[in-house]
């Protein structure tokens, strides 16, 4: 070292520069790279809101409409109704309106139209009869199966069980609120109410609701397989959280001040040993006898937006890249195997060699804070990563729960929560009810009929099929 040359020392003064210099320019990438994602990020929040826009549009999108040939797609058109009410007779007109000249009748064809009805307001007198029990001496009064209450005097004027029912589909699954709503039936019907009349009518048709509601409580804790979710809910201004669990038949909401935990195990016990489709929200992995499944779609976009903040090019992109793919590989050995294309013991050799990459990767050091956070949470959801491949049937994600959150994710936007806690009980057991439902293929406004002109609490088990 002593007797290097000129041109040694050269040498190697650039040899020991050149490690600095490469790190240099990869933290001034990182650095252009984050500054545009900044810039980006800010933009966004200026800019109007343009909703479903997620990504820009394609530079030279497909035309369009139907594909002619086989690309047309699934052809289908609407049935001819089983019933006509009306006929009504089209004659051809005595002249062309092209030409003038006189038609001849050739054939007699058929068109069907499917219309509703001119709305009309049924206003309906009740003469109640009212006597006294010789017995107790107390006031009885008579019940029609039309009435919807026993209220007289200054409330004797009142809503109809299928006026209701309208009112509250509207409110608490399209998320109109009380105002628009008493303008809907107020235009489309000439039912004038106020909107403090429709909140409490609302508030009348979720207390005869309650006892079918804790029906569903009950029994989604019996479930085979559970999806849950949660999102952020406000009731009076302060901040709560709406809960969701859904299974393949029923649909229980809830709204409780916390997040963990105690308020999951309050709907579906804390001893459920069903298997629970969740993301990886730490309170979940409290139910210790369920058979968990983490949610693939959240790892996969974690790893995407990690990709993408990080740099495809950039050597920690490597992590991410490798759970994605480890996680894909996954989801197309689940297709191969729904799809009779790979044999048992080929399944299972598989699975093996799936999951012993996953913990290969995982074994690894790494470097970069995030790829450790993500390792970190891989670890705690390893035992839940493959599930799915185990148990045919069981879903990889929790789309079910993160579908049927999106209706108060909706109203949350439009009118921001409830402003009581009757308010909140009110949205938990209706929107429970109108999900179960449409799940079942079931009409809300019958079973809400069939519970207002009920004059005793009424019970109605959505777990039992519909009688057609």
């Amino acid at each position: 070292m002593l007797h290097e040359t000129d041109e040694q020392k050269l040498a190697r003064l650039e040899q020991e520069n050149a490690a600095p210099n490469a790190e240099v320019q990869q933290l001034r990438a990182d650095v252009e790279r984050l500054q545009r994602l900044l810039k980006e990020a800010l933009r966004s929040g200026k800019r109007q809101a343009a909703p479903f826009s997620r990504q820009k549009p394609k530079a030279s999108p497909n035309k369009p409409g139907r594909k002619p040939g086989e690309s047309y797609g699934r052809r289908c058109r609407r049935p001819i109704p089983p019933s006509v009410d009306e006929v009504v007779e089209v004659p051809v007109p005595p002249a062309c309106p092209r030409c003038g000249g006189k038609v001849r009748e050739t054939e007699v064809v058929r068109q069907y139209q499917e219309e509703i009805p001119a709305p009309r307001v049924e206003r309906i007198e009740f003469r109640i009869h009212v006597g006294c029990c010789e017995g107790c001496g107390k006031r009885v009064q008579g019940r029609h199966v039309r009435q919807s209450s026993n209220a007289v005097g200054s409330a004797a004027v009142g809503i109809g069980p299928r006026a209701l029912a309208l009112a509250t589909e509207l409110n608490k699954d399209l998320g109109l609120p009380y105002g628009k709503t008493a303008r809907v039936l107020k235009q489309s019907f000439g039912l004038s109410i106020s909107r403090g009349g429709l909140c409490q009518a609302i508030a009348r048709v979720a207390r005869k609701a309650e006892p079918s509601y804790q029906v569903l409580l009950h029994r989604i804790r019996s479930e085979p397989s559970v999806t849950p979710d949660e999102t952020g809910w406000k009731v009076g201004g302060k901040l709560h959280w709406a809960w969701v669990f859904v299974s393949g038949r029923i649909t229980v909401y809830a709204i409780h001040r916390g997040r963990g935990f105690n308020q999951a195990a309050a709907v579906l016990g804390a001893d459920f040993d069903g298997f629970l489709v969740r993301d990886g929200w730490c309170a979940y992995r409290g139910f210790t006898q369920a058979i968990h499944q983490s949610c693939i779609a959240h790892l996969l976009r974690r790893c995407r937006e990690m990709i993408e903040a990080q740099g495809e090019d950039s050597p920690a992109a490597q992590f991410p890249r490798t759970v994605k793919e480890i996680l894909q590989a996954g989801l197309e050995l689940r297709d191969r195997r729904d799809q009779k294309q790979i044999s048992t013991h080929g399944l299972a050799v598989a699975c093996g060699q799936l999951e012993a990459r996953m913990d290969r990767v995982l074994g690894q050091r790494l470097r970069c804070p995030e790829n450790q956070r993500l390792a970190k949470h891989l670890r705690r959801e390893r035992a839940a990563l493959f599930t799915f491949l185990y148990c045919q049937g069981l879903e990889a994600t929790n789309w079910r729960a993160e579908q049927a959150i999106r209706p108060l994710v909706v109203a949350r936007k439009v009118w921001g929560g409830n402003r009581t806690e009757n308010g909140a009980r009110t949205q938990t057991i209706l929107a429970s009810l109108l999900q179960t439902c449409r799940q079942q293929l079931r009409s809300f406004s019958s079973l809400a009929e069939d519970l207002l002109r009920s004059p005793h609490p009424k019970t109605i088990d959505l777990t039992v099929p519909a009688k057609q």
